[in-house]
């Protein structure tokens, strides 16, 4: 790294406010462990010199910053609160932010920095479950409707037709046809239009996608079951499927990234780690699966769990529960469960 300290025999007035915040922050690297003092004196000094240095200095101070173990929480939380382009590695790594900076930030900013705190390397339980909160309060977006532009049909003629009265009835159908053309090319859908469809968020794939690779198949199941606006009991009958083809029907049905959806797959279902033609055995179950006959299988499961599951109406503690209650597994039964050697 080139040494930061030669930049302040340059004379150039604009680089000045740069070098004497990566001066500062060089200095509070060196003194860690900070006193109380020091971290008081470093929170009054940063800001005002942050806000008036160059995006480029702004960008190497918080990538140093998110290597120091312990930073004032104001800075943590000024920081963290700045554009996604700049905070995202001190959102990311650094090791000094706490559990109600990271909340607060959550809260305060938008997708993108909710993102980005997804992808630590640990999270607590109190912040996985604001981050869960915080999605289920967000507002569902609203489709936009799809507005069919009506098409005159010509009313034929009584009186008899003369022939410019027919050559212009025909170029009147052929444009009559050329416009239904064009709706018919408007109205279908690509694989990548996904308009009235259940759709994941990027906040809900970043989380399945982390709890699987961590194998926490508890938080896996409530996330699913968030992302499909159903039951947890739903989401840990799709889990049980130990051929993983259930979950990866449900995770086509909801369009998550086909190479998330084959991480997941992999880490959850171990045998379906194998290689098998190149490439593993979950990328082939995935590949093999046709998108419209997801869709419609997903919604008859979550129809039917609509019907059969309703928390609000559950019967008091005196009554015996039915036998379909019964047989349903508790959700610690959940295993990551591979092929037998």
């Amino acid at each position: 790294m080139r040494d930061r300290f030669r930049d302040l025999e340059a004379p150039s007035a604009s680089r000045k406010k740069d070098v004497v915040l990566m001066a500062t922050v060089s200095s509070f690297e060196g003194l860690q462990p900070p006193t109380r003092s020091e971290l008081r004196q470093f929170a009054e000094l940063f800001t005002p010199l942050f806000q008036a240095s160059t995006n480029d200095a702004k960008r190497q101070a918080v990538a140093a910053l998110s290597q120091c173990p312990q930073i004032p929480q104001a800075v943590a939380l000024f920081v963290g609160s700045q554009p996604i382009e700049i905070a995202a590695p001190f959102l990311t790594a650094s090791p000094a932010i706490d559990d109600e900076t990271l909340i607060t930030i959550a809260r305060t900013q938008g997708s993108a920095h909710m993102k980005a705190i997804v992808s630590r390397d640990s999270l607590s339980p109190r912040v996985i479950d604001a981050l869960v909160g915080l999605r289920q309060a967000a507002p569902r977006s609203v489709a936009p409707e799809v507005v069919v532009e009506e098409v005159a049909i010509p009313t034929p003629s009584l009186a008899p037709a003369s022939n410019d009265d027919e050559d212009a009835k025909r170029h009147s159908e052929e444009e009559m046809r050329d416009r239904i053309k064009g709706l018919a090319r408007h109205l279908a859908r690509d694989d990548n239009d996904r308009l009235g469809l259940r759709t994941i968020s990027p906040i809900q794939a970043a989380l399945l996608v982390r709890f699987a690779r961590n194998r926490e198949a508890l938080l896996f199941a409530s996330a699913l079951a968030d992302s499909l606006s159903a039951s947890r009991w739903l989401a840990e009958r799709i889990m049980l499927d130990m051929s993983g083809q259930q979950l990866a029907t449900t995770l086509v049905s909801v369009g998550m990234d086909f190479r998330d959806a084959v991480l997941v797959l992999e880490k959850l279902y171990p045998h379906l780690a194998e290689p098998q033609h190149s490439v593993t055995r979950a990328w082939m179950v995935l590949d093999a699966l046709d998108a419209e006959e997801c869709n419609a299988r997903v919604e008859a499961w979550r129809r039917a769990d609509s019907y059969t599951h309703h928390p609000e109406a559950a019967a008091p503690p005196s009554e015996t529960p039915s036998r379909s209650v019964r047989q349903v597994p508790p959700a610690r039964d959940i295993r990551v469960v591979g092929r037998a050697r």
